[in-house]
């Protein structure tokens, strides 16, 4: 073979990693590694390189196949390219290339090609055996994203049918071992670690005196502390050392914007620029290729795209605000959407530790040494609070249901993965099995969101191929539009004048083509029934039924069920229906307090919204408990919003239902126990307890599940607003012939020593260990050794012996005990306060009495 591709040492020149690289080619002879290297030692530029001239070496005959290098976001692999290229002499597209979502850049002579996980999931998809790819090598495999977590498990199982196929990820943090025993064969792949190469740090603490956080995420003041922060540490490091740039880390593209623009207000002389997967690839590039000769210093502001996936070099400043934007997932709104959390330790430490690779470095953080000890130790995967409805179509299309049979870094979790099943259910996805259809297997050739997908491909029918793209491709990119209002966004991207305006047209032109390939009989744009005003609120309503809402009051209740508010301000307030995109939660800021708050939307009708959301519509009959007795109206809905109600006459069979769901709801204190039934029941609970079967369990889910066999006949009753006295119906359960015993083995009264009957007060149903008590006057019990039992001697009655006022003296269930002792100190305490009633000095002689002593 000819000589290898790539000069390995003028690539790996001054990067700690070039030391372990005899080390990895040992590795790879298993045709599995996993690198373990800290941010900041040319994993990403030298491993690549490294594993593209080994295919080169092993090559017998024809050329070898492509290396491709996942990264996890569009910035990354765009300057992760454009380094490795600059560094082989080459451009980018050549040697080496890249493709990300709308751009792609490599050629039939690219070796390395770096894509994100997305791109990669979809060559997967389309052919498991990856033709002209020879290696892959999972970078970044440490930040947990779901994408990346699938690809693990679908690589692995792809190198059974590929023994040639060579896997390496690569990791920052110590949790390499995990990925080892997924993607060995015979055994964990061998792991190869790579030290820190890093300068001595210096940690300054810098704590705002206010909240970092609220509700909506970083406050103001804590912004404003951190610009002023990163602006004072920066001006003091220049002043020692000119060549200092800064790396300051904020949650999100918001708060970049927000400590830019502080920043440059104060930090004259000083170029200051944002780094996020928004901004333009011009000045991610800017921000990602280091100062030149003659240029001034600069503040870089990231979100957490800098900790590791992207280097920014002279960097020997940090200032860290200690937050970091993660999925989460409300179950019961809906919702899923990134919220603003404390990073965790690991990511703390790898953005401190880009501070120290060039030199003796510092971190100043924005929080106390007391906040640091609460952050959790690690990120938390993406797989466990986001929405998994992409990642559940996937599976079922690979073949592999919810991932059963892969091996998975961590199992979906079952309560989302069924959420995302029932949605592709209800998109038409999935067959009985659970198994991809082929409408599933369309959706998932789209590039977005599988009901963006179907907004996609619907919407193309409705409105026009055009403008759905325009629409869905506005929407998947989660632009933020101006009050909310998608409408108005879509026109100012239409015009050219809205961020982003031109990365938008290409995608639309995009989805475009799939459009028109997917369906053929897609509408000419313009030629619809939709009106021109509500063809974005179609659209949304065609991919997001559930989301579609009317305004309630001083709220929007979502077809859902969710409840939530427009946010101040919102150009959509006044609209009575909504096709809601982005709906997230955010207490106090939406109205009347519903914790959530609509994001972006745009209007729709009425006739629009059934239309759109037709298997939501329902007409039925619904009855209700309530109010001590059964009401009926009929309601034609969609989803949660009611658009009519007419009442009508209940069905016998429908108000027994409604009384047995109320019961299930509300528990059986809804029918209200008369004291005989609570008697009876007590009795009976404590036989259950004490002798078991066949005495009957009363407690209340054991009562609703045989509600049919003691309760039928008085249902009708109650649910025509009747009252009942459940001691009936409760001996309905009594066990026969063993119930002739009920009043031996829990009878009702005890007779005392003085002839009364006293009511023993049995414990509560659901009180297994409680005992039956007898309240009664002392005097009442003079004489009495007898320590009665119930429940065939099993449990001995507790006395409650009162005073002649009916306060307690003494509890025992040992009379003969009590009269040999402490009788002699009540009677000391009590004869002066009591002294019309009897206070014998031997209460074994005298006479139980009721009565006071002179009528004794």
């Amino acid at each position: 073979m000819s000589t290898a591709p790539f000069d390995l040492a003028r690539i790996g020149a001054g990067l700690p990693v070039a030391g372990v690289l005899g080390e990895l080619r040992a590795a790879l002879g298993h045709g599995a590694a996993v690198v373990q290297a800290p941010p900041g030692t040319g994993k990403t530029t030298l491993v690549p390189p490294l594993v593209a001239d080994l295919l080169h070496e092993r090559a017998t005959g024809a050329a070898p196949g492509r290396v491709v290098v996942t990264q996890p976001r569009r910035v990354a692999a765009r300057s992760a390219a454009r380094r490795l290229a600059h560094l082989a002499g080459t451009r980018v597209g050549g040697l080496v290339g890249h493709t990300v979502r709308g751009d792609r850049r490599a050629g039939p002579g690219t070796l390395v090609e770096f894509v994100t996980p997305g791109v990669l999931l979809r060559r997967l998809l389309q052919d498991p055996g990856l033709p002209g790819t020879d290696a892959v090598v999972l970078d970044e495999v440490h930040e947990r994203g779901l994408e990346s977590d699938l690809l693990v498990g679908l690589l692995a199982e792809v190198r059974q049918l590929r023994e040639d196929l060579v896997l390496v990820a690569m990791s920052a943090t110590l949790d390499a071992a995990r990925f080892a025993g997924l993607l060995g064969e015979d055994g964990p792949a061998p792991v190869v670690d790579c030290p820190a190469a890093l300068h001595p740090l210096t940690v300054r603490w810098a704590p705002a005196p206010g909240r970092r956080t609220d509700e909506r995420g970083a406050t103001r003041p804590f912004l404003d502390h951190v610009a002023r922060t990163a602006a004072g540490a920066h001006a003091q490091a220049l002043a020692r050392d000119a060549a200092t740039d800064a790396l300051v880390f904020v949650p999100g593209a918001w708060e970049v914007a927000q400590v830019a623009r502080r920043l440059r207000e104060t930090c004259r002389g000083t170029e200051v620029l944002e780094l996020h997967g928004r901004v333009g690839a011009a000045e991610q590039d800017r921000a990602t290729s280091g100062r030149g000769p003659g240029d001034p210093p600069r503040v870089v502001v990231s979100t957490s795209l800098a900790e590791s996936s992207l280097t920014v070099p002279g960097v020997r400043l940090v200032v860290d605000s200690g937050l970091s934007r993660e999925p989460r997932r409300d179950a019961g709104r809906g919702m899923t959407g990134l919220v603003t959390v404390a990073a965790s330790r690991a990511s703390a430490e790898q953005r401190a530790g880009r501070a120290a690779r060039l030199g003796p470095g510092e971190v100043v953080r924005c929080y106390d040494e007391r906040a640091w000890a609460a952050m959790p130790r690690h990120l938390t995967p993406e797989l466990a609070a986001a929405d998994l409805t992409g990642a559940a179509l996937l599976l079922a299309c690979w073949g592999a249901p919810g991932g059963r049979g892969l091996s998975l870094p961590d199992p979906l979790p079952a309560p989302a993965l069924a959420d995302a099943l029932a949605v592709l259910r209800g998109l038409g996805a999935l067959d009985d099995d659970g198994r991809a259809t082929s409408t599933g297997r369309l959706l998932a050739a789209v590039p977005v969101d599988p009901r963006l997908a179907r907004g996609l491909l619907d919407g193309a029918r409705a409105v026009g191929a055009r403008p759905a793209a325009e629409v869905v491709a506005m929407v998947s990119d989660d632009h933020r539009p101006p009050g909310g209002d998608l409408s108005r966004l879509l026109a100012e991207l239409r015009s050219g004048r809205a961020p982003d305006a031109r990365r938008w047209a290409k995608e639309a032109r995009r989805l475009e083509r799939t459009a028109r390939d997917a369906a053929p009989s897609a509408a000419p744009a313009g030629t619809g029934e939709v009106p021109a005003e509500l063809v974005t609120g179609a659209v949304v309503a065609l991919a997001l039924p559930e989301r579609v809402a009317r305004k309630v009051g001083d709220t929007y209740l979502l077809a859902s069920g969710t409840r939530a508010g427009l946010a101040p301000g919102s150009a959509l307030a006044g609209q009575e229906w909504l096709a809601v995109a982005d709906v997230t939660r955010a207490a106090g800021q939406a109205a009347a307090g519903t914790g959530a708050v609509v994001r972006s939307a745009a209007p729709l009708d009425r006739p629009l919204a059934e239309r759109c959301a037709e298997h939501l519509l329902t007409d039925e009959v619904r009855t209700r408990f309530e109010g001590g007795r059964a009401s009926a109206r009929r309601v034609r809905a969609l989803g949660a919003i009611e658009l009519s109600s007419t009442p009508v006459r209940p069905a016998p069979a429908a108000a027994r239902a409604a009384v047995r769901a109320a019961l299930a709801e509300q528990g059986l204190g809804l029918l209200g126990w008369s004291d005989g039934a609570d008697r009876l029941r007590r009795r009976l609970a404590l036989l259950h307890h004490r002798l078991g079967e066949p005495w009957p369990d009363v407690a209340d889910a054991a009562l609703l599940d045989r509600l049919d066999e003691w309760l039928a006949p008085e249902l009708d009753g109650l649910a025509g607003g009747g009252r009942a006295d459940l001691a009936a119906p409760l001996r309905r359960l009594l066990p026969w012939p063993e119930a002739a015993r009920l009043d031996e083995l829990a009878p009702e009264r005890l007779a005392v020593a003085s002839g009364s009957r006293v009511r023993i007060d049995y414990p509560a149903a659901d009180d297994p260990e409680g005992r039956p008590v007898v309240s009664v006057k002392l005097q009442e019990c003079f004489g009495w050794a007898a320590s009665p039992t119930v429940a065939d001697g099993r449990v001995p009655v507790l006395f409650h012996l009162l005073s002649p006022a009916g306060r307690p003296l003494a509890v025992t269930d040992d009379l003969a005990s009590f009269w040999s002792g402490p009788y002699a100190q009540v009677r000391a305490e009590m004869r002066g306060r009591y002294p019309k009633h009897p206070w014998p000095e031997d209460p074994w002689a005298a006479p139980a009495t009721a009565r006071t002593a002179r009528r004794s």
